[in-house]
């Protein structure tokens, strides 16, 4: 994960690089048919609309203000940093049967970005996207638990052993339906998003990682009851390349474990590349 996080990083300061190739030197934007600017996130067309067809300068200047536009392609954009919370029947502190999930606040954390995504522009303001990438929940647990594999429902076995890391972790594969509200932009090029929706996720993996003197390093892979499928809404709020994000999933964290009913996940955090 720690791989994951530092190239994530990477493709993110870079992207801001990128984002630039759509301005001239004076700062005012070109109409690059291969290339779009999507805030500071940095997006490859593939597909059509926008200035495609046009046979001239003129034209692709006249056009460029011409709505809708559609757009297709792949993308490194809304790169979500931020912290997991557990939320227990409307309670932010987990249930006696849920102690066992009982984890640290601040090692708990949510990461997620896209990678594609396919929109239509109705003005400069507004635009609805459908993009898909990747969604991490790594829950730290306090507790020197193991998360059995391959159980009826959702068990732990108390160990005696002193865990220097114990980690249950989700992968999904996200589906957001975004509404992108934004102003215009001022002298330097940035401006003011508000982007709401749903967002839909399809479980890849769970796991659980542990390390400890006695046994090492251990990764045991299992769905660990997760949802299969989750669904729930998000907000983003930010300027330029970089804001807030609060995600909420109104089904189940877990299925088919009668104990965990009702919990719930939570995340916010900061989100780079709009």
């Amino acid at each position: 994960m720690k791989r994951l996080l530092i190239t994530a990083l990477i493709c993110a300061a870079s992207s801001g690089v990128f984002a630039q190739d759509a301005k001239t030197d004076s700062g005012k934007n070109t109409s690059d048919t291969s290339k779009s600017n999507t805030g500071k996130g940095y997006h490859i067309s593939l597909g059509f609309g926008d200035n495609y067809n046009n046979k001239n300068d003129s034209s692709i200047t006249k056009s460029a203000h011409i709505y809708p536009k559609g757009s297709f392609g792949l993308t490194f954009s809304r790169f979500d940093l931020g912290l997991a919370t557990l939320i227990d029947n409307g309670s932010f502190t987990l249930s006696p049967q849920n102690q066992f999930l009982n984890y640290r606040s601040w090692k708990t954390s949510n990461v997620g970005f896209d990678v594609i995504q396919m929109g239509v522009r109705f003005s400069d303001g507004f635009k609805v996207y459908l993009s898909g990438g990747f969604d991490w929940t790594l829950i730290r647990l306090r507790e020197n638990v193991t998360i059995l594999p391959d159980q009826p429902v959702l068990t732990a076995r108390q160990d005696n052993i002193q865990y220097s890391k114990n980690r249950l972790s989700s992968s999904y594969l996200r589906i957001p339906l975004s509404f992108d509200f934004r102003t215009k932009e001022n002298d330097r090029g940035d401006r003011f998003h508000f982007v709401i929706g749903p967002d839909a996720g399809i479980l890849l993996n769970g796991r659980v990682k542990q390390i400890s003197k006695e046994n090492g390093k251990q990764k045991i892979d299992d769905d660990y009851h997760f949802t299969k499928v989750r669904y729930g809404g998000f907000v983003r709020v930010g300027y330029g390349g970089w804001g807030l994000f609060a995600k909420y999933y109104v089904n189940d964290m877990f299925e088919n474990s009668p104990a965990q009913q009702g919990l719930k996940n939570f995340s916010f955090g900061l989100t780079f590349g709009f």
